[in-house]
């Protein structure tokens, strides 16, 4: 059954202040403490805060909006709303969580780590929400839009090109932690966006075909598609057998098949993001 829309909108708006909440922490709670940087228009809000004390909420508030002025009618109308509500609640946790707190870590190495899981993941829940946060978010929206990028990948590119200008103010050796910071932060949003529900898809090809579908139907309790081909040399004729599993059930299948048939070709890859009948957990 759908959502409702009002429950939708509901949903995606808790998820955006969550998101900018975690992402400002990372920002004020293991950045700026240890002289780190990051990239996009928070980078460059950071750089202003320790070369002029500008405050990061209130600059970075300014510079998106001049950012939307300009891309706005690339992007579409919800997204645009969700965005101007990841502006505003980032900009405004950046400013109440500014020099409250001691910092929670002096290694540099532990604050990269930290600062790219807060921020990756709270970018994560606001693009999870169908918004952005703003700045180099913006532009890795119009990139996926444009040419279907990677919303992480887009960012990561931005992000660098910033950091490096960075590297004047804070020095080689904490652009290269700032470096790590955004890396890991960018596969957590990737990691966020193309789901927590990773499964395996498996291609199996064997003459016993039949027996090994009997097998995964009965032994593991999933589904499995039979497709009809043909070898493109040989002309013969094959069943092909595609199903996808849990991590958990990988092995076990792997020896089904293996018991089965030795000589089975078998194919296995990564998939996010399942969802439907039989793939709950």
């Amino acid at each position: 059954m759908a959502m409702p829309a009002t429950k939708e909108h509901a949903k995606n708006i808790a998820l955006i202040i969550l998101g900018t909440l975690i992402f400002a922490s990372g920002i004020n709670y293991f950045a700026i403490p240890n002289k780190l940087s990051e990239g996009g228009v928070i980078g460059l809000t950071i750089v202003a805060f320790y070369y002029f004390h500008w405050s990061p909420g209130i600059l970075n508030l300014i510079l998106n909006a001049i950012l939307m002025a300009i891309g706005y009618k690339l992007l579409d109308k919800r997204t645009i709303i969700y965005t101007l509500f990841g502006i505003f609640f980032s900009s405004l946790f950046l400013f109440l969580t500014e020099n409250t707190h001691p910092p929670l870590t002096s290694d540099p190495l532990l604050a990269a780590i930290f600062a790219g899981l807060f921020v990756g993941g709270g970018i994560g829940l606001v693009f999870l929400s169908g918004g952005t946060t703003g700045g180099s978010a913006i532009i890795a929206r119009l990139f996926q839009k444009l040419w279907g990028w990677k919303l992480g990948t887009a960012m990561l590119i931005v992000d660098i090109v910033v950091i490096g200008l960075s590297t004047f103010i804070i020095g080689p050796e904490k652009t290269m932690y700032t470096l790590v910071a955004v890396y890991i932060g960018a596969r957590v949003v990737d990691f966020i966006v193309e789901g927590f529900n990773t499964k395996k898809a498996v291609t199996i090809i064997s003459a016993q075909s039949v027996m090994i579908a009997e097998k995964i139907t009965m032994g593991l309790v999933r589904g499995a598609t039979v497709l009809h081909g043909h070898g493109a040399y040989t002309k013969d004729r094959k069943e092909v057998i595609y199903v996808v599993i849990s991590k958990p059930e990988l092995i076990e299948l792997k020896t089904m098949v293996h018991e089965t048939d030795p000589d089975a070709f078998v194919v296995i890859h990564d998939v996010h993001d399942v969802f439907g009948k039989g793939f709950t957990i």
